[in-house]
């Protein structure tokens, strides 16, 4: 219940006023239904006694209109729910995908991107109603039953107290039935979310699966995940269904009970006809608002499913984090201008993908590493897969801190400082570069309405890329797909989606800028105008290169060599080529392409 609190004192204090006016319409309408049942007592009694029509008429309207009004307020009162349920968890959802955008990397190595969509989505869904419905239906009918209780004991406190008795009997019974299928819809949920990461992992690698022929491996698969998703929703339903049977069984003993007194009270002439219709009538009555909490109590158990699941994540908080005493960094003026280019240090740097290590043991990703670059120099990273070299540049954005040792831009710990600023320093072009199903403008400034038009085009120009843009159907809006084959957009060659990376980089104007051998795998002709892009890219800022490549080193001052997450070898470029004793010297004998494969 804590938690329920912590999500409706966050995402309904927002809307108070429309909740006000919620709470309104709702005991306006329990009010009118209420009474127009008295109203029916004074009509069949009048009409017993022989009473005058006017007064009969007059009955009849009242209660047409107060019907008629409580309909209406009860349609206002659904309407404003359900504007208030969508309203919090639309904010929940934007809450809770920062969230899971702003944990780390091995947080995102365990979960799936369907497992988590169906995290944001399903779960979240799933408390719609309960943002909208449960709260606002739950104490409408508890309101509504509690009136009708002290108006049944009103009229006579033995079908007050027999009443009330079936009314406890029957929420104690759900409350029972409730706590036995919560851990059951919580499992139902997980798998839920289980079934979507593999059918998300399973299409985005069909064209894999097709080329091995591995399509019966998938579908086994997900005939298993079907299987559990069968298996666990069927026990949550279930169980839930003994809410329904139960709730039913206790209201044709109530029914039974209420209509015995009733007739017993008019048989010994204690009431009237019309306090015995009242009886019966209130007892019809006091079915809806039971039969209400109960089907809240069965989207209860769906919902306390969700908000668990919801509040574990909300639980979960980044390792990597802003340093509450932490600077922007420094960016000081030379010869008038301020400086771009920035210097990287890494000292006795120590990593270990794995919790277990602690910085030990024999599955260290980097083991002591140091090296200085000065601003505006370019390093060639070089080593094996599996070196540590992805693991650099990871540190470097701080994806990860390191285990050991320290790293440092402009002398400065990256610990120390913020990690907007930290990154807008530091620009990334891979072979593999995300695009989004959105035009080209969005694709190339990731939505950022403050860079206008006229800066896009002066950074293509100066990147000699302004001419391709222009070939593209609508320049700037081209709509752009996800993937060649995906949804509706112009898919990108690789060549075309790694120029577009060239001029996200330069965007933002950073001073550390990482080339993951950006120009791999790529035709002669746009390998030349990426070749031209790198130039002016480098232009000015800090590089650090990781080759395969021997085009790709020619550029580097100076080389850094890994094996083992450790460096083997440090230097001039020019000067380690002509070392004969030298790696690098080897490397460029045997075939750079081969002797890094």
């Amino acid at each position: 219940m804590g938690q329920v609190y912590v999500l409706l004192a966050t995402y309904l204090r927002p809307q108070w006023q429309r909740a006000l006016l919620l709470a309104f319409l709702l005991l306006a309408g329990i009010g009118l239904q209420l009474v127009n049942p008295q109203v029916v007592r004074y009509f069949i009694d009048t009409a017993q006694a022989g009473g005058p029509q006017s007064a009969l008429v007059k009955a009849a309207l009242v209660f047409i209109v107060f019907a008629m009004a409580a309909r209406g307020m009860a349609f206002a009162a659904d309407y404003m729910a359900t504007a208030t349920g969508w309203t919090a968890t639309n904010a929940l959802r934007a809450d809770l995908t920062m969230h899971l955008l702003n944990l780390d990397l091995p947080f995102h190595k365990v979960h799936t991107p369907g497992e988590l969509i169906e995290r944001i989505d399903g779960d979240v869904s799933t408390l719609a109603n309960f943002f909208s419905q449960f709260t606002i239906k739950v104490l409408a009918n508890g309101l509504l039953a509690v009136g009708i209780l002290v108006l049944l004991y009103r009229e006579d406190w033995r079908v007050g107290v027999g009443l009330t008795a079936y009314a406890v009997l029957t929420l104690f019974a759900l409350g029972a039935v409730q706590k036995a299928a919560v851990p059951r819809w919580k499992a139902e949920r997980q798998t839920d979310a289980e079934l979507f990461g593999f059918v998300e992992e399973r299409i985005s690698g069909a064209e894999e699966i097709r080329a091995a022929g591995a399509e019966p491996y998938a579908m086994h698969g997900l005939y298993r995940l079907l299987r559990d998703l069968l298996t666990r929703t069927r026990a949550a339903m279930l169980v839930s269904h003994v809410t329904y049977v139960l709730s039913n069984f206790f209201f044709v003993i109530g029914y039974a009970l209420g209509l015995s007194l009733g007739a017993y009270l008019y048989g010994q002439g204690q009431v009237t006809i019309g306090a015995a219709y009242l009886i019966v009538y209130y007892i019809g009555m006091l079915a809806g608002p039971l039969n209400g909490i109960r089907e809240q109590a069965e989207d209860w158990q769906r919902a306390a499913a969700s908000i668990g699941r919801t509040s574990d994540l909300f639980r979960l908080q980044p390792q990597v984090r802003d340093n509450p005493k932490s600077v922007c960094l420094p960016r000081p003026r030379v010869a008038g201008q301020t400086k771009i280019a920035l210097s990287v240090t890494f000292d006795d740097v120590s990593f270990s993908y794995g919790d277990e290590e602690q910085g030990n043991g024999d599955n260290m990703a980097l083991r002591g590493v140091s090296f200085h670059l000065e601003s505006g120099r370019v390093l060639g990273l070089l080593g094996r897969t599996g070196s540590g070299k992805t693991t650099i540049s990871r540190l470097l954005f701080r994806l990860y801190d390191p285990t050991g040792g320290s790293v440092r831009l402009e002398g400065i710990d990256l610990r120390d400082l913020p990690l907007a600023d930290l990154r807008r320093q530091i620009g990334m072009v891979t072979q593999d570069v995300q695009l989004f199903q959105a035009s080209v403008r969005d694709n190339l400034t990731f939505f950022d309405r403050q860079i206008g038009d006229d800066q896009i085009e002066r950074i293509l120009h100066n990147l000699r890329l302004w001419d391709w843009v222009q070939s593209l159907p609508q320049g700037l809006d081209t709509m752009l797909a996800a993937g060649a084959e995906a949804g509706q957009g112009r898919g990108l060659s690789a060549g075309e989606a790694q120029l577009l990376a060239f001029a996200r980089v330069f965007m933002h104007n950073p001073g550390v800028v990482i080339l993951d051998e950006a120009s791999s795998r790529l035709d002669p002709a746009t390998e030349t105008l990426l070749e031209r892009a790198v130039d002016r890219l480098l232009e000015g800022r800090t590089g650090i290169v990781i080759a395969h490549r021997l085009r790709t080193i020619q550029r580097a001052d100076h080389l850094l060599i890994l094996a083992d997450g450790q460096v083997v070898e440090c230097g001039p470029r020019a000067q380690l080529a002509a070392d004969p004793t030298s790696r690098f010297y080897h490397l460029l004998e045997t075939g750079l392409e081969e002797a890094l494969q």
